[in-house]
Formats: C-alpha cells, structure tokens, sequence
C-alpha cells in the first residue's frame, strides 16, 4: 500500500495498551427537539446508530470488573428520555463512577424519580443546552422546546439536591452563540447566578447559520477569542476542538448505546465492532490500536478504520497536523477530576 502524504516515517510512539478510567457510553440516540443542523435531527444519527437506549444490563456489561471511575453519558440524544436511568445512576453509585452529561442536555422532561436520583446517587455534572432567556429566543434554536419548563426542571434539581444535602449535581448553563441569542448573553450570565449554575459559551458548528453579528460585545461578554470556526482557526492554527475529539480514543473512547465501540464522540457512520470480555481488551484491538497510530501520522489510512472517513482525519491528513501524545496528554485536563470517595 503506498504510504499517505505526511505519513511520519518513524518507530510507532504510540503505548502498546491503554488502560482508560474515562469513557463514553450514549444513554440515548433519541431526541424530541428538531434543532436546526444537528445530525440527530436529520435522521443521520437513528439511521447510522440506531434509534434506542442503554440499558443497565449493557451499562453493566460495558463498565462492570473495570477500573472505570468516569462515564460520560450524553452524546446524540436526551439522556432523560431513558426509562433505565434512575437504575443506570444508582448503579453507577454503588460503583464508585462518576457520571457527567457534559455534551448537554436539553432537559425538557424530567420525572420525580430521575430529578431525585441525580441528588441521591451524586450525578456529578450535567451541562443544560439553553440558548436563550426568553421563549421567542430559546426556541429558534430549541424547536419542540419550552424554556419555562427547563427553567422549573432546573429548580426541581435544586429543590432535590437541598433535600438530600447534595452538592451534586453541579450545574451548567451550556449557551451557543448565535447572532439571534448574542444580545441575550447579560442575561444569561444573571439568571445562571441566580440559578446556582456555572455558565460556558461554545461556538456554533454551523457557522454560516445565524452568524454572530456584534463580535466585541461577544468577546467582551463570553471571554472568547473568536466568535466563529474560521476565526479561531486563523487565531490559533487550529481547527475548533478538533484534536480533543480525536485525543478520545487515549483518554474517553465512546461506546454506543448498544454496545458497538465508537472510538469517539463524532464518529456516526462505522464501529470497531462490539464490548469485548473487558474494556482493555476492547479499547486495545487490532483496529483501535491502529486508529491511534493513524491519527499520529504513523500509519496510513485504512478503509475499515472509521477515521478514514472522518472530517477532522481528513483535516489533518490534508494539513499534515497530526496528533502528538503531548497532545493527548493536555487533553486529560478537559476530563472531571477525579478522586478518591464518592462524590457526596
């Protein structure tokens, strides 16, 4: 096979074997808003993926006899549309792992049970995607959403974490910037005070969908050095979160909902197969450890990775940008940190 441009021709620098207390598993595929450019919305994510939810038995088996302390539990869909989470969160209790939902949630439904359980089994982070303090507002992004009912979901958690004496779960507002939300932002940092919520702003996948339109005031407001994907880039050399996605398959490798191994967050088109006996097992096969050599730049492409077909591969493929392991170390620093006891 000829060898890719920009293939570093050098010994392989890659671990032999990972040993990962971080991963991902999808609670949920299905979602019931319809926002505009997401792929769940565009029936790219049911189609590819499927359309269902992780149960406890396939939490247990993916998680069980490991030495797993962080799952990341939200990806393509709403993690409470699940009918299995209160049992998953107790579950993960019992076990020691914390469990974060730092993707986002649109957190339009929620049931008694579920907004107790998040206080009772110590949740440990949920990021709340609300882009907008008013409806009119909220909803141009949110479509099938209601922000008055987030807005009381938000309250249910804190009325329960005050009856359990929790901490947990810790609060976050997740607000992207768009040009319709950007006058909203005062606002948002107000109510998120008044909430007990941290608040992070995050730029726009789809840039040329309502574009900022004040850069300053948006700076000056969020801290963010950019206002779009194409200015960041010119910024920084670099392509938006584009290495932290691929720094996964070290540090946080994905799993679907039913179990097929994703590598990553981005990937909706291919697996490296299913959950082997253990998770060391599985996160080291012959394909993922390949995977990893090609996003160093140390191997070709190969047809049956499904980084091959992936945006932020080819980026880098055609920019000659590859990964380093000073890379994916500084990207632990995205993970929870996590410590000894449980999270109470």
């Amino acid at each position: 096979m000829a060898q890719d441009p920009g293939i570093v021709s050098r010994a392989p620098t890659e671990p032999s074997t990972i040993s990962p207390t971080s991963i991902r598993i999808d609670a949920s595929t299905i979602c019931q808003l319809r926002c505009p450019r997401c792929p769940t919305t565009r029936g790219e994510i049911g189609g590819n993926l499927g359309s269902g939810f992780l149960t406890l038995e396939r939490f247990r088996r993916i998680v069980g006899c490991s030495t797993i302390q962080h799952v990341e539990i939200s990806n393509w869909g709403e993690i409470f549309l699940n009918p299995h989470l209160a049992e998953i969160l107790a579950y993960a209790f019992r076990k020691n792992i914390k469990l974060t939902a730092d993707n986002g949630a649109n957190l339009n439904c929620l049931s008694d049970e579920v907004a107790e359980a998040l206080a009772a089994y110590a949740f440990y982070r949920l990021s709340c995607s609300i882009d907008g303090v008013t409806e009119e507002t909220y909803s141009i992004y949110r479509r099938r959403g209601s922000l008055q009912r987030v807005l009381r979901n938000i309250e249910r958690i804190n009325e329960a974490k005050i009856r359990h004496r929790s901490a947990f779960p810790i609060l976050r507002w997740q607000f992207i910037v768009f040009g319709h939300n950007e006058h909203e932002i005062p606002a948002a940092k107000a109510m998120a005070r008044q909430l007990g919520m941290e608040i992070s702003f995050k730029l726009n996948w789809a840039e040329k969908y309502s574009p900022v339109r004040d850069a300053a005031f948006v700076k000056e407001q969020t801290g963010l050095a950019a206002v779009s994907r194409s200015e960041y880039r010119k910024l920084s050399g670099q392509r938006y979160r584009q290495k932290l996605c691929c720094a996964q398959l070290w540090n946080m490798p994905a799993f679907n909902w039913d179990g097929r191994v994703l590598g990553c967050s981005v990937n909706r088109w291919g697996d490296f197969g299913v959950m082997g006996d253990t998770i060391e097992e599985t996160t080291n096969s012959e394909r993922m450890r390949y995977a990893r050599r090609m996003l160093l730049g140390e191997a070709p492409a190969r047809s049956d990775i499904p980084c091959s077909r992936c945006h932020n591969y080819l980026h880098m493929q055609q920019d000659g940008d590859w990964l380093t392991l000073e890379h994916v170390a500084s990207c632990r620093d995205e993970l929870p940190v996590i410590g000894a006891g449980r999270n109470v």
